[in-house]
């Protein structure tokens, strides 16, 4: 008996689990499931946004009242293929990237503002 036996009690190995084929299975439904509940919670719905927001640049026309992700707001004076101008004041154009486009607003939106 050593002094580290009357610190700790000894363990002692346990019964062997039977063997089968059950405990593979279990062992692979959980990873499996996780990775279902991941698609259907986060991946799903983040590509369905942007589904939503490509479509939404797509139908961008001149004169369309617009937020760009940073916040400013004005609207649509010029649509080209890679960059929007925005009219934010009159006379004063900013020209930002087509996805920077966050939202389109109702029409008459601005002037209520």
């Amino acid at each position: 008996m050593d002094l580290l036996d009357l610190l700790i009690a000894p363990a002692y190995a346990q019964a062997a689990a039977p063997a089968g084929g059950s405990s593979m299975l279990s062992t692979l439904l959980l990873p499996i499931v996780f990775i279902g509940v991941m698609y259907f919670l986060m991946i799903r719905p983040q590509m369905k946004r942007q589904k939503d927001h490509r479509a939404m640049l797509e139908k961008l026309a001149r004169g369309d009242e617009v937020i760009t992700s940073g916040g400013l707001a004005g609207t649509v004076a010029e649509i080209g293929d890679n960059f929007v101008s925005v009219e934010i004041a009159n006379g004063v154009q900013v020209r930002v990237q087509r996805g920077a486009i966050a939202n389109v607003l109702p029409k008459g939106t601005l002037k209520s503002a």
